[in-house]
């Protein structure tokens, strides 16, 4: 049985004009013990300035280590997501990602397919695709880091198109990012996808869906940047934790929501689930 831990993306603090390192010290208080930090290409002038989170690559990578040491938090993934249909952008960002990475103790970068060029094929798509993949698999398997591929755009909108992707490349290296958020939008049933990427799972976006917002986009978008407060959406996280628990590693899930208050519900939330999967794990009441 694996064991089901708690992290956030570090977007929920992205309306807050704060650094990276008060993300990962305002993540610590609230109580996760994960984080996900987001990485980018070249020099940002938010970033440089101290009002937003993400971080260079042209950074030492040591200054997320040292940030998560600080605050006593582990890193569950580097959020790299990168248009894997254009390989002129997505090949070198991925393997300077899978670097990073390494050096600052992720064991996980996560991407997904991205917008596709505007005159390519789906088959022309796939073949750029794998050639991105097969490149970025050669970086990452020596340094035993997990790409982790995210439904979320138009080819992995469905379980048979994010399995397409999957299987382009043979690789230990790659993995599934299940999104629960991304999945319910889709149209699709997330825990019977949960359920088929099980045992590919490397990392999971752990993504709520108002009613509202199901109501309006359901079945007519790909995916969203973030969800609601876990526990305040459609998503049955008691369910999702059930599942995860029977994968074979260990699975965090990487919270990801819009504000600092709804990092704080959620956590309240997952752990009163988590409280209640281990009291029925441990055989002392039914399982819900």
């Amino acid at each position: 049985m694996a064991n089901v831990r708690l992290g956030i993306n570090l977007e929920f603090v992205r309306h807050a004009d704060k650094t990276f390192e008060w993300a990962v010290q305002k993540a610590a208080a609230l109580g996760y013990d994960y984080v996900e930090p987001m990485v980018h290409w070249g020099r940002e002038l938010l970033s440089e300035a101290g009002y937003f989170h993400s971080v260079s690559m042209l950074d030492d990578p040591w200054r997320v280590r040292r940030a998560c040491e600080a605050a006593g938090v582990k890193l569950s993934g580097l959020s790299t997501h990168t248009p894997l249909c254009k390989p002129e952008i997505s090949v070198e960002y991925l393997k300077q990602a899978i670097r990073f990475a390494a050096e600052c103790g992720a064991p996980v970068v996560n991407t997904d397919e991205g917008p596709k060029p505007a005159w390519t094929t789906a088959e022309e798509d796939h073949v750029l695709m794998r050639y991105t993949l097969g490149e970025a698999a050669r970086v990452a398997e020596p340094r035993n880091i997990g790409i982790g591929l995210e439904p979320h755009q138009q080819y992995s909108r469905s379980p048979d198109g994010l399995d397409r992707i999957y299987h382009l490349v043979e690789s230990r290296a790659i993995g599934i990012n299940f999104d629960t958020g991304n999945s319910f939008l889709c149209g699709h049933d997330p825990y019977g996808w949960l359920e088929r990427v099980g045992d590919r799972l490397i990392h999971l976006h752990a993504k709520d869906i108002s009613v509202e917002q199901s109501s309006s986009e359901r079945g007519k978008v790909t995916g969203t940047p973030v969800g609601c407060a876990c526990g305040e959406g459609v998503i049955d996280w008691s369910k999702v934790i059930e599942i995860c628990s029977r994968c074979s590693r260990d699975i965090v899930l990487s919270v990801e929501c819009g504000t600092v208050e709804q990092a704080e519900r959620s956590i309240r939330h997952l752990r009163g689930r988590l409280a209640e999967h281990t009291i029925a794990r441990a055989g002392l009441v039914p399982s819900k």
